[in-house]
């Protein structure tokens, strides 16, 4: 693929997928700015020493700057922005910050009741911290000469914005926060991110949401799958929040299924990341790692690590996990051939438990790189578990490019899953199809 196709995807595509990182610091209460990949990280993003216990709570805020914004005569438009940090929980148990931010818009809610909130699930944003979707909101576009990154969220956010609906973004687990490696994938990582910033953004001062307000769900890719283990997830986790609905666009819900087809794929970087991040979320399975990466693998992750999706398009597209490995085998062989990380992976699997409001669950049907297969199964395992599924199959000619078919399908279907989600918050019912699922994908 040729330099120029590959930006065209970096920056185009970046619409459904992209960030940069750093290796793990220590926690600190320092002012100290880090510099990722040229980029220079606020201090903001230094999580303190100590965390709050209570999951949602704010730890620190501070007034943010949308790039993208004019003046209006109800005040900025879109809306004005606070940067976040705030307390959740990791798959282990243990207290994590994570950064995000929230938008009061400037456009009046037009619907019945209080304003509503949307938590807007990113999709991959790589693994580095300068590409947060937070700072993406700051920093739309960079191109530095080390680092390509996107803030491609922005678009679905400043649509739910129009709307007069507030929204809060999450950076998810060690993604903006620099204490730690960012868990790419991690269900319950990603989960309790999403639902804790409904809670960090309820306990923001000034803002117009309420304990009374509705709250809805987004995300596309990795931010799908995001936002359906938060639906799934929210009656255990976050019994207080009353979900009026979840889009889950594109969810990989079947991690086995996922792995193997970004395995040479434009983007084989997701990967690493991947990889990465469950390193990082069970440390048992670096011996693992240990046993059957070799140095090029090794450097591969490490240098993946620091890398934006625009990173990562340059660097690794199409590359082969057989490259990274002693004996030749894939990434995906050797999952299955060890039982603790076909263990962890099943661990992540999404469907397992019914969440208790409406999903709007959509995929491509010629996305093969989130393969569609494995998203349309969610909805029919979910279906069978009574949950109110409203499924969209979208339907789209094959344009020869895996990245392509699997971001084409995010702005073909986005206002109308919008325009879905502002339904529910308005309070408009939702029609179930799962009578209408096909019995094959």
């Amino acid at each position: 693929m040729s330099l120029g196709r590959r930006l065209v995807i970096a920056v185009s595509t970046a619409a459904c997928l992209g960030a940069q990182a750093l290796p793990a610091a220590a926690a600190t209460d320092s002012d100290t700015e880090v510099v990722s990949r040229g980029v220079t990280i606020p201090a903001f993003y230094n999580p303190p020493a100590s965390l709050p216990a209570a999951n949602g709570a704010l730890i620190r805020s501070e007034p943010l700057h949308l790039a993208l914004s004019l003046p209006g005569l109800n005040g900025t438009l879109p809306g004005e922005a606070t940067r976040l940090m705030y307390k959740s929980t990791d798959s282990n148990g243990r207290p994590v910050a994570v950064t995000g931010a929230y938008i009061e818009p400037s456009a009046a809610w037009k619907g019945s009741g209080p304003r509503p909130l949307v938590a807007v699930a990113p999709g991959t944003m790589g693994q580095g911290d300068q590409c947060a979707a937070s700072m993406g909101l700051e920093h739309p576009l960079r191109l530095n000469g080390q680092t390509v990154s996107l803030g491609y969220e922005n678009l679905a956010i400043y649509r739910l914005l129009a709307k007069g609906v507030a929204v809060v973004v999450t950076d998810y687990a060690g993604l903006g926060a620099t204490d730690r490696l960012h868990t790419y994938v991690n269900r319950a990582d990603e989960a309790h991110a999403v639902l804790d910033a409904v809670r960090a953004a309820r306990a923001l001062a000034g803002a117009s949401v309420t304990s009374g307000s509705k709250v809805g769900l987004y995300g596309y890719s990795q931010g799908g799958g995001a936002s359906a283990a938060a639906a799934e997830l929210q009656p255990s986790y976050a019994p207080e929040l009353t979900l009026a609905g979840t889009y889950a666009g594109a969810p990989p819900a079947d991690l086995n299924a996922v792995t193997k087809a970004i395995d040479g794929s434009d983007l084989a970087g997701a990967l690493g990341w991947s990889l990465n991040g469950f390193l990082q979320s069970d440390p048992e399975l670096r011996p693992i790692a240990d046993a059957h990466l070799n140095e090029k693998g090794k450097a591969a992750l490490k240098d993946l690590s620091t890398m934006c999706v625009g990173d990562a398009l340059f660097g690794y597209a199409f590359a082969k996990s057989t490259n990274w490995t002693k004996d030749g085998r894939s990434i995906s062989e050797i999952i299955r051939s060890e039982p603790k990380v076909q263990t962890f992976l099943d661990e992540q699997r999404i469907g397992t438990h019914a969440p208790k409001s409406p999903v709007r669950l959509a995929t491509g049907t010629a996305d093969n790189l989130v393969p569609h297969g494995q998203a349309r199964d969610l909805a029919a395992t979910w279906c069978k578990k009574g949950v109110d599924i409203t499924y969209k199959a979208v339907v789209l000619p094959s344009l020869g490019d895996a990245l392509l078919n699997h971001f084409a399908p995010l702005l073909a279907d986005q206002g109308s899953a919008i325009s879905w989600l502002t339904d529910r918050l308005a309070g408009e019912p939702a029609k179930s199809n799962c009578w209408s699922m096909p019995v094959q994908p």
